[in-house]
């Protein structure tokens, strides 16, 4: 895979395919680390003389123009991140993008609208994909590929526009692939694996592959839920995957028999109210209790004490840890406790550590943590997920080809 410094950039128009996803809320960018993330592969191309385009999607919009989704606020916090102005063009492909492209000075650097304004960058119809990733490549010379957090997703410009303009990765991909191997080719161990979030099946797949991988497997947040159950538990009204109960058996013998230390919660912050994350009310019927006498009315919504002092006995004398998913509604105080305690336990660790992007970099953030003192933190949850499930990135394989 060539990087950034193959390419000869003076002069050259070089589309970067950022991953700018970032949070707003009523127009206000609540957390801008994959805006910081991606500044230093821009600058350095800036440096070099190049005239850069960057590019990203912002949440779901359907395939046309809808303003909650503009980047434009991202375009000055990017500007005020690299300490110069950043144009700002109101289309992808049309009129604007063209003629903002075309007044860019060696040095200069231009945002573009969302490209999921445009029905092409996401489409499943390779015909219809390959005509948006045309367009895309009028506007430049040359393309780097910097979007982590969408390299799993075979979308025009991750996947098609690589094919079609001398290519490279830019240094955020080089970097979060190298620490990907340190997860699955030369890990150090102990290597123990934290798991959370709101969903088992998000995480069946990783685990499959970690049952061979890992020494030790933390398990919490709502996917825990279905393992108390597997395991004869009562979990109240807390989320549940019936269906992937057989799996989660499954799981948990195969991780006996290879000798993989499979750790659940031993007690739960419970609540009958699911709290209110904007205005932080107090959650008046909070109590916790033992993980398998979780009240019939109730629901789980982070690890208890005993659970946080547990897992952060197991991630003591660890030499590598990934965590991915928080353990608890950080977004409320009273249940941040979870993902502060791991958080905590991966600062204190000797082990290379590394956040795997997410809900939980943001948890990282939110609860003020110095991201300094982690090894790595992940831009692309999804994308660092599908990697150590062994897949194919539809990203990386162009930027390879």
């Amino acid at each position: 895979m060539k990087t950034i410094d193959d390419l000869d950039v003076a002069g050259q128009r070089v589309f970067v395919r950022a991953d700018l996803n970032v949070p707003l809320s009523d127009g206000t960018i609540t957390d801008d680390g994959r805006i910081r993330a991606v500044a230093p592969t821009i600058a350095k191309l800036l440096e070099r003389g190049a005239k850069v385009i960057v590019a990203s999607h912002l949440g779901r919009p359907k395939g046309a123009p809808d303003p909650q989704y503009s980047l434009a606020a991202v375009a000055v916090r990017l500007g005020e991140i690299l300490g110069k102005p950043v144009a700002f063009a109101t289309d992808t492909v049309g009129d604007s993008a063209k003629a903002t492209v075309a007044a860019l000075a060696d040095g200069e650097v231009t945002l573009l609208e969302n490209l999921r304004f445009n029905a092409g960058e996401t489409s499943k119809d390779d015909a219809e994909r390959g005509a948006f990733a045309e367009q895309l490549a009028a506007l430049a010379d040359l393309y780097v590929g910097d979007g982590f957090g969408a390299v799993h997703r075979k979308h025009a410009s991750v996947y098609d526009l690589p094919a079609k303009l001398p290519h490279a990765a830019g240094l955020l991909i080089e970097k979060e692939l190298g620490v990907l191997r340190k997860l699955t080719e030369d890990v150090s161990r102990p290597y123990v694996v934290v798991l959370g979030g709101a969903k088992v099946s998000d995480k069946l797949a990783v685990i499959d592959n970690l049952l061979g991988k890992a020494d030790k497997i933390l398990v919490g947040g709502g996917m825990a839920y279905t393992f108390l159950k597997a395991q004869g538990h009562e979990v109240g009204i807390s989320l549940l995957q019936e269906d992937q109960i057989p799996t989660v058996l499954e799981y948990l013998e195969r991780a006996k028999k290879n000798g993989v230390e499979f750790v659940l919660p031993v007690d739960i912050a419970v609540s009958a109210n699911f709290p209110d994350t904007k205005t932080h009310k107090p959650v008046e019927d909070f109590e916790v209790v033992d993980a398998d006498k979780i009240p019939a009315n109730k629901e789980g919504l982070d690890i208890g004490p005993k659970t946080r002092a547990l897992f952060a006995e197991k991630l003591a004398d660890a030499a590598t840890v990934f965590w991915n998913g928080p353990l608890g509604v950080f977004e409320h105080p009273t249940f941040a406790e979870g993902c502060k305690a791991v958080a905590q336990a991966l600062i204190d660790s000797d082990a290379f550590t590394v956040v795997g992007g997410g809900d939980s970099a943001a948890a990282v953030r939110i609860l003020g943590f110095d991201e300094t003192k982690f090894g790595h933190i992940s831009t692309g949850g999804g994308a660092s997920l599908e990697y150590l499930e062994g897949k194919t990135l539809p990203g990386i394989a162009a930027l390879e080809g």
